[in-house]
């Protein structure tokens, strides 16, 4: 089944962004799923380089990169990421500056589209 799912949430201060991304892994773990994620808005800062959070405190753009090191692909919107000052060097490996042509062709890869 493929997947594609859409965050829209900052990386902190709701737990959208962050339960997208535990479903995203769970989904690639089952090793019968292919997932895709756009980050839009906000979300497009849960792929920022260098994330530092208190200990203990989970790290959206570690599990965004475990995303990706698991097969997953990982766009950011660009007019977003301009938006919030993030260049395309600042972001996590495995993720890339995308745009609203590709999420259009994602979306029509889909099987199941899920919005977080």
């Amino acid at each position: 089944m493929k997947y594609l799912m859409i965050l829209n949430d900052a990386p902190y201060g709701t737990e959208r962004s962050y339960n997208g991304l535990r479903l995203a892994r769970s989904l690639l773990k089952t090793g019968e799923a292919e997932v895709k994620m756009f980050l839009i808005g906000d979300a497009a800062a849960c792929a920022k380089n260098g994330q530092k959070v208190p200990q203990g405190f989970y790290n959206v753009g570690d599990m965004l990169g475990m995303v990706a090191h698991h097969g997953g692909e990982v766009g950011a919107c660009g007019s977003c990421l301009d938006a919030r000052g993030i260049a395309a060097g600042e972001l996590i490996e495995g993720a890339s500056r995308s745009t609203m042509d590709q999420l259009t062709e994602w979306t029509q890869w889909a099987d199941k589209v899920i919005v977080f």
